[in-house]
């Protein structure tokens, strides 16, 4: 299975949203078959086969997630991570700002979703291949 360490590896070759259809790539060689990561603090938790999963700890210090989501400030924040305007601290807080308390990648459905802190879906997206 899978390491953190791996996908340390992996996430090391994104710098902005542009990178991330090729991170996903590199997952999906690692086994990875989904992972939920948590704005307020960057920690995420990988899943695999079996009910494997391996968690990586907080990346950052913890920001304010806003209790309200605003989908609209949101998807405008993420359209410029994906054309590479932001990096990814900056787009963390923009999630935050916009109420988005984490997001799910489910890498056998190709789908990202996010969501805000009462796990309410804001918004679900295909993931390009």
């Amino acid at each position: 299975m899978f390491t953190i360490q791996q996908i340390k590896e992996a996430h090391s070759k994104v710098k902005s949203g542009e990178d991330f259809p090729n991170y996903i790539q590199d997952l999906i060689i690692l086994g990875v078959k989904g992972y939920d990561t948590y704005v307020h603090d960057g920690s995420t938790v990988y899943y695999g086969l079996n009910n494997y999963t391996a968690a990586a700890e907080e990346k950052y210090a913890e920001i304010k997630v806003a209790d309200f989501p605003n989908k609209e400030l949101f998807i405008e924040n993420l359209v410029k991570h994906q054309h590479g305007e932001t990096d990814y601290m900056t787009f963390c807080n923009h999630c935050a700002q916009a109420g988005i308390a984490k997001w799910r990648v489910d890498i056998v459905e190709m789908t990202c979703t996010y969501f805000d802190k009462s796990e309410n879906e804001i918004l679900i997206e295909k993931i390009p291949v």
